[in-house]
């Protein structure tokens, strides 16, 4: 049974979420501070995290952030905040989807169910791509650059291995949401840019001047011919 850490300070929201997923056939774990919800994703190493972004003794960017630098483990954002600066923050904290309240419960389910499959579906048959000095390991989900590990997000990873599969490609940013998602979310094609700057920053020398990801203005993005 997977197990789901709700991070949340409402306790109706977080009764509701907790009904939902259960229901569904998850295990679920909760906290209502930003503080003690990082204790416990420490102690009991959940394999998603529900983290909503107003939290009470530590903010829920900074949650965000201390988890990434533990490791992978998927993040589905919560917020109520109408800013898009604070949802592209938590994006490149490494988040790998967000919600705006209010939202749908079943809309929740559908987006954990989601991210948990993309995280974890079966290798295609095509299982490393060997481009200039990287190193795609499509089956064990890791990238090399030049012999050296580069340590991605789930989301990450499957945004680069959609565009390195077919190199030249030019991908909109509707295309690559669907590629890593699964479906496409109208409105949400701007995290894309988010998830993009990231991977620029982790494998480019120089970000501001790609080797490999390169920018098709009035389109979106695609992985350059090595």
């Amino acid at each position: 049974m997977q197990t789901i850490l709700i991070i949340e300070d409402e306790p109706e929201l977080v009764k509701v979420l907790r009904s939902y997923l259960e229901t569904a056939g998850f295990q679920v774990l909760a906290a209502y501070r930003g503080d003690t919800g990082l204790a416990t994703f420490e102690s009991r190493k959940p394999d998603l995290v529900i983290l909503d972004l107003n939290l009470p003794g530590m903010d829920g960017l900074d949650v965000a952030r201390e988890i990434r630098r533990r490791g992978n483990t998927p993040i589905l954002m919560l917020t109520a905040r109408v800013e898009e600066t604070d949802q592209l923050i938590g994006l490149e904290l490494g988040a790998d989807d967000y919600l705006p309240k209010p939202f749908s419960p079943r809309v929740v389910v559908a987006r954990v169910r989601a991210v948990l499959r993309r995280t974890q579906e079966a290798a295609p048959s095509r299982e490393v791509l060997r481009l200039a000095d990287l190193e795609i390991d499509l089956a064990a989900h890791s990238v090399t650059r030049d012999g050296q590990f580069v340590e991605l997000t789930p989301t990450e990873f499957n945004l680069l291995a959609a565009m390195a599969s077919q190199p030249g490609r030019a991908f909109s940013r509707l295309q690559l949401l669907e590629a890593t998602q699964g479906s496409a979310y109208e409105g949400y094609e701007r995290s894309i840019d988010a998830h993009i700057k990231n991977l620029r920053a982790k494998l480019e020398v120089d970000s501001k001047n790609p080797r490999y990801i390169e920018t098709v203005f009035g389109v979106g993005y695609r992985f350059a011919r090595q």
